[in-house]
């Protein structure tokens, strides 16, 4: 049962990385950059950890909001 547990434990974390490699890849990091700093450093969150809710608290905008800045950064939504 443990072995199973970690071995789920282990593509999580796998599926995670590739999740953020595509992120970061595929983001326009001139628009990122050139953003004011709270937006700059949520966007860069949300790159990192995909969560869209804390990245638009960071950025003190609403989800929706910044989910329009993250199409605009060209950053894909991935699960």
């Amino acid at each position: 049962m443990a072995l199973a547990a970690a071995g789920k434990l282990e593509r999580w974390r796998r599926l995670e990385e590739e999740a953020r490699e595509l992120r970061r890849a595929s983001a326009d990091w001139s628009f990122i950059n050139s953003q004011p700093p709270r937006v700059r450093a949520a966007l860069k969150l949300y790159v990192e950890t995909g969560d869209l809710y804390v990245a638009s608290r960071l950025a003190g905008v609403s989800v929706e909001e910044f989910n329009e800045l993250r199409k605009r950064a060209r950053i894909p939504n991935v699960c």
